[in-house]
């Protein structure tokens, strides 16, 4: 395959005697360098090579200014924007900012198509008139000063000119503004000099007039690169510009339209290939490659149309792969190093008087906070230990060892000042340039963080503007979006990776694009602007189809001469991801070239059902062992209910004592409303023991709800807030929980029911006699109230979920070790047996109080014979009996060496 700048070269040296003469003129200067490795690679003698620059290079010579960078150009704006008297209330930096740079970039396009600006501002000043026209009303204050903006922006365009021209800068339009004005001054400058334009596609309207104006003299040329296939067709947007510039261009009224390819419908293996995430993307990438010999990579392209996949390949790339070359460098963006300070600069401008939890741990949890904090973890686990929502820089240094406190106080210091801030990160840089676990990337990349600071510092001191640290923070973020770490290597041996952009005028053999995608390549509708379409459309500025054009071409170039060409596209609809094929691959297939070979592929992972198998874990002696000592302890109701429900459950909780990981505990969860409530309800009806109530002491006790409640927030919220939002919720419910059922008992009593209190909160247990076992077996628990009902025994438990009747009623015994649903059941049997055992009784009901259907009242355990039977609360020794025959058939089982865990499918 001979290349597009292979031809070029073969054309120049039959024209020109001594290529030393010429400039050569490319759309970027990685072009460039590919022209000179050509040039190496042929030369058989010592020559002078041709002066080789890009275009924009070229630009800046012929106007003799120098393109500023965005962020100068940012605060340079906003001077200017600050002397325009007709903008009476102006915005601060910050919020100016927000907009400006759509605004700069709307000047910059003004600029390269060369409008007249007066009369395109006086439009667009009109349009929002029109916009905000009214009939009746007189216009707000809001709208004058709006409107007055529009009206001031030509004032704003040529203050914000002025200003830069004198320094001899601009932003990138003006520049070419500039270059269209003078082009002529440089062509009398330099008359016999010979430029040569080079794969150019579409240019700006400054662009055009400078090319016409040098082909004007015989001495230059423009070298296309175009297919026949593509500028004979006039529906194909790939050759929209090139048919434009030949059928307006005075220069091609008396010369030919010369270098048009013919190698698009020559042989091409064509393989469209689907996949359901883009990491299967990759994988595929990397099987490609490393079925592939050296010389097949030395002659491969990888164009990732979606750049942020860049890591990922390049952690998908096989052994195999000797040499790479990187075009794109890697953003700094997406280093952890970049990524450490962002989050550091957001939590710091948020400007609290307690840090939230949430931001210290995910500061802390960093890899570079690990590698700076060794204390890092230990105080993570504090926070979840003490359940801290909220802290200051004093408490975070309570829970630090020394090593970890110089750079927790720089971290969490509330930073005063903008120069403290910036002074602090780059002390936390220095510090961390030390650090030995620090990669190569990580250096470079602090090193590049390190770079920004100072900058950022350099225009605190030169501008006022700067004036809170979420400005810094801004600036910030728009420094590390616009800096990349460039990979070193050999530019034009092995494999290439390079963006859509990077791929002009370069042909490769083997091509690999990803992410072909609609709304990735072409990129789709974007409308960053203050001009409307319409406006764009009067004046001939660039809209959504142009650019669509631009793009369409720049595919058609990568595959025009390749002849193994493989696209990638994700299938997955995620996020702005449709997961819908480009465009341009449905063109492919809808106009085939009868040399074209096209196959199809679907990445799917292979799904293999395996069949489920239930976990099983036999007893070993240690869990035997572990058994012996949870028997001699005392089971709990509950523990036996979870072996009910899910033996492995009870394995990894009782016998391996797994716990829940221990987090902060934002929000009170159930269980700790559950305890702040038995609690309180133990508390206050703490002085009613051995003792009946009374109408009148309940009256009093509903007094003491709020302080109790508050009391028990404190004991079991540990650290936590209770003064807003979903907490201050549940803290209202838990007093409306204890004051409900307080004035239920008022209601009982005034009802004429007599209730006697004679215990609360008190642990108990019972002996039980498990046989074979060979070791004494206890059940123990704590009853949460026992009273005198009328003078019948209760014994009560509190549920502050929802307990219906059916929950606590059996009608087979079995069924209390077979199924979780009598798990309530289970739970006040266990209650009344350790209870008769301390104190018999010849009948006794037991059941619960359910706070959330207190209507009911006590929901006593019942037997029926059937399940249309009539129920039979009372609990008599035959009904304990029956109950200890079950639960000591269930300890048996638990405790049987030759009965493994199994689990229960839930």
């Amino acid at each position: 395959m001979i290349s597009f700048l292979e031809e070029t070269l073969k054309h120049l040296k039959n024209k020109h005697e001594d290529l030393a003469d010429l400039t050569l003129i490319l759309p970027s200067k990685r072009a460039g360098g590919f022209i000179k490795n050509y040039l190496k690679q042929k030369a058989d003698t010592t020559f002078l090579a041709p002066k080789i620059i890009s275009i924009e290079t070229f630009i800046e010579q012929i106007a003799n200014l120098k393109i500023v960078d965005n962020t100068s150009l940012l605060f340079k704006s906003y001077e200017a924007y600050l002397t325009i008297d007709s903008i009476q209330e102006k915005e601060s930096f910050e919020s100016y900012s927000g907009w400006a740079s759509t605004l700069l970039g709307d000047f910059n396009e003004i600029d390269r198509y060369l409008l007249d600006t007066t009369p395109f501002f006086n439009y667009l000043g009109d349009i929002q008139e029109i916009n905000h026209w009214y009939v009746k009303d007189e216009k707000t204050e809001l709208i004058k000063n709006y409107l007055s903006f529009w009206n001031s922006l030509n004032e704003f365009y040529n203050c914000l000119s002025s200003s830069l021209l004198k320094d001899d800068l601009g932003y990138q339009g003006l520049v070419y503004r500039k270059a269209a004005e003078d082009v002529e001054h440089y062509l009398e400058a330099s008359p016999s000099k010979k430029h040569v334009f080079i794969g150019f596609n579409a240019l700006n309207t400054a662009e055009q007039t400078i090319v016409q104006e040098l082909l004007e003299n015989e001495n230059n040329e423009i070298i296309w690169d175009i297919d026949a296939y593509f500028l004979d067709d006039y529906q194909h947007s790939a050759s929209m510009f090139l048919r434009a510039y030949r059928k307006d261009w005075k220069h091609y009224k008396e010369h030919p339209f010369n270098f048009v390819g013919n190698t698009f419908e020559k042989p091409k293996n064509i393989n469209i290939v689907s996949a359901q995430k883009n990491i299967d993307q990759l994988k595929h990438v990397g099987d490609i490659l490393a079925n592939s010999s050296k010389e097949i990579l030395d002659k491969t392209a990888i164009v990732l149309a979606d750049e942020s996949l860049l890591i990922p390949l390049l952690h998908s790339l096989p052994p195999n792969i000797e040499n790479v070359n990187i075009t794109m460098g890697v953003p700094l963006k997406h280093t952890p190093a970049a990524r450490f300070f962002e989050l550091l600069l957001e939590v710091q401008s948020k400007k609290l008087p307690h840090y939230y939890y949430k931001d210290v741990i995910g500061l802390l949890r960093h890899p570079l906070a690990s590698l700076l904090i060794p204390a890092s973890q230990t105080i993570i686990t504090s926070l979840h230990k003490d359940n801290t929502t909220h802290l200051d820089i004093t408490e975070l240094l309570k829970k630090a060892d020394e090593s970890s406190k110089e750079i927790l106080k720089l971290c969490f210091r509330p930073w005063k000042t903008n120069n403290e801030a910036i002074s602090s990160c780059v002390q936390i840089i220095d510090i961390a340039k030390n650090i030995k676990e620090i990669s190569e990337l990580q250096s470079l990349a602090l090193f590049e963080v390190h770079t920004i600071f100072i900058k950022i510092s350099a225009l605190q001191e030169r501008y006022a503007y700067l004036e809170s640290l979420k400005t810094v923070t801004s600036l910030y973020s728009e420094l590390i979006d616009s800096t990349t770490l460039d990979y070193q290597g050999d530019a034009y041996q092995g494999l290439q990776i390079m963006g859509v952009l990077e791929s002009r005028v370069l042909d490769f053999e083997n091509i690999i694009i990803t992410s072909v995608n609609e709304g990735t390549l072409p990129a789709g509708k974007s409308n960053a602007s203050f001009i409307t379409y319409d406006l764009k459309s009067q004046y001939k500025l660039p809209r959504y189809t142009e650019k669509d054009a631009i793009y369409t071409y720049h595919f058609t170039h990568l595959i025009q001469r390749a002849k193994n060409i493989t696209l990638l596209y994700n299938t997955q609809s995620e996020g702005l991801n449709t997961g819908e094929k480009s465009r341009f691959i449905t063109q492919l297939e809808t106009a085939p070239c009868k040399g074209h070979n096209y196959s199809y592929s679907v990445l799917a992972p292979e799904i293999k059902l395996k069949p489920t198998t239930l976990k099983t874990y036999e007893k070993s002696p240690a869990v035997l062992e572990r058994l012996k000592e949870i028997a001699r302890n005392g089971f709990s109701p509950s523990s036996l209910t979870s072996y009910v429900r899910n033996p492995i459950d009870f394995y990894y909780r009782k016998v391996l004592e797994i716990k829940d990981l221990d987090e902060v505990e934002e929000t009170v969860a159930a269980n700790t409303m559950g305890t702040i409530v038995h609690n309180a309800l133990e508390n206050l009806y703490q002085p009613f023991i051995n003792k009946f109530l009374t109408i009148e002491g309940l009256k009093s006790t509903k007094k003491l709800i709020e302080k109790e409640v508050i009391k028990q927030f404190k004991n079991e919220f540990n650290g936590g807030d209770f003064s807003k939002g979903k907490n201050l919720l549940i803290f209202e419910v838990a007093k409306q929980y204890i004051a409900n059922f307080i004035n239920f008992e008022i209601q009982e009593l005034t009802n004429g029911q007599s209730i006697k209190i004679v215990q609360l909160e008190q642990r108990m247990e019972i002996a039980l006699d498990v046989p074979h076992l060979g070791y004494p077996v206890k059940l123990g628990g704590t009853v949460d109230r026992v009273d005198l009902y009328n003078g019948q025994l209760r014994i009560i438990d509190y549920k502050t979920g929802k307990v219906d009747q059916k929950n606590v009623t059996i009608t087979e015994w079995e069924s209390l070790n077979d199924t979780y649903d009598q798990s309530k059941a289970y739970q006040v049997l266990a209650y009344a047996s350790m209870y008769f055992n301390k104190q018999e009784f010849e009948n006794a009901t037991a059941g619960i109080i359910s706070f959330k259907n207190l209507k009911s009242g006590f929901i006593p355990f019942g037997t029926k014979a059937s399940s249309r039977g009539k129920i039979d609360t009372l609990i008599s020794t035959d009904v304990l009996t029956k109950f200890k025959k079950q639960l000591i058939l269930l300890i048996a089982e638990i405790c049987n060496p030759e009965i493994p865990f199994i689990e229960k499918e839930i």
